[in-house]
Formats: structure tokens, sequence, C-alpha cells
């Protein structure tokens, strides 16, 4: 079944979105970042805002978006994202402008995190993305037309035990401060799903 809304938000002083369809905006001001890294210098991020919903992890079988923004500074970035609260692990997998170009990332952290970059299925600033659960793991999808692009495995996602619980939404964030100016970045959201059992 297809969960419906309300949904929480955090690291934000605005209120969740009236969601009344599945289309909404994030606001993310600059310096605004979840990413964790070990050296060379440690740093530990986590303020942007995330509208989430808190589920079983073991009912998550499917969540799905369409993600979009005037992406213009490095490292502005919005998408899918899953956060392990009693562990400290997170995932997010979205558009991410890097070296000024667009690519699809995905970002899983543990003590630190790993970024891997693609540049498929996106429709100019925009992409679509689906995760899904598949044989115990937790797939990442770029959705490119009628066929579905498989881009990351993350094969200890969906391994918690029977209590554990997982927040499944969206984020956006813009960790680099543009040129001295204070502009937020505003992202787009299309098409939101969340299937559970």
């Amino acid at each position: 079944m297809t969960t419906q809304l309300p949904f929480k938000i955090t690291n934000s002083n605005a209120a969740p979105p009236s969601l009344t369809s599945t289309s909404f905006q994030l606001t993310a001001n600059p310096s605004t970042d979840i990413w964790r890294t070990p050296v060379p210098v440690e740093a530990n991020r986590f303020n942007a805002p995330i509208l989430y919903k808190l589920i079983p992890l073991s009912s998550f079988r499917r969540a799905r978006v369409t993600v979009s923004a005037s992406w213009t500074t490095e490292y502005d970035q919005g998408g899918l994202v899953f956060v392990f609260p009693h562990t400290k692990r997170w995932i997010k997998s979205g558009i991410e402008f890097f070296q000024d170009q667009l690519f699809v990332s995905t970002v899983v952290t543990d003590r630190g995190a790993d970024m891997s970059l693609v540049q498929t299925g996106l429709r100019g600033n925009k992409v679509t993305l689906e995760a899904r659960s598949e044989n115990g793991a937790l797939w990442i999808y770029v959705v490119d037309a009628e066929k579905t692009v498989p881009i990351r495995e993350i094969s200890w996602a969906l391994c918690g035990g029977e209590e554990e619980e997982v927040w499944v939404g969206v984020s956006a964030a813009r960790p680099d401060a543009c040129e001295g100016r204070e502009e937020a970045l505003v992202v787009d959201f299309e098409g939101f799903e969340l299937e559970v059992v």
C-alpha cells in the first residue's frame, strides 16, 4: 500500500508543507548538508532539511520521486533520503551539482560517507529516482522513460532487526555558500510515493 502523509520535517524553521498532493518544495539555506568524513579533517554535518516518515524498516517496499531545481552552486543537491536514527547511518540519492555539471549521486555512510556519480536519466535539470527492497537489499534506480537503470545496491540497508525504524523521505542541501550571497536553494519534488506493507 502507498502511505499517506503527514510527514515530519527536521533541520528547518519551516513547518511541513501542506501536502495535499505528492508534489512539494524544500528550501535549503547555504551551509546545509548531510555528510560525514573521518579524513583529512573529521566532519559530521547533518543540518539539511529532511521531510520524512518514520516507518518500521521491515515494512519498506519502494520510494519514488522526481526532483528538480535551479542547480547553480557546487554540491547543490536534492533527492531521496534514508536515515537510520539508532545506528546514525544514512543513504541519500539524487541530483548533485559537481564541477559545473549535474550528476545523479548516491551517498552511503557508516564511519564515513562514500559517493558515486553517474550521468544517466537526467532530463534537463531533473531526474526520477526509485528505491526498492529487492532480495534483502536496497536498490537505487534512475527511471529513464520506460526503463529503470540500476545505479547502486546497498546490501546492509535492510538488514536491521524487527524493531528497527527508518526515516524515509526527501532532503535538499546547499553545502557551500553562494559566492558570499545568502541565497537558499529551492528544490521541487514531484510524484512522491512511499510504498510499505
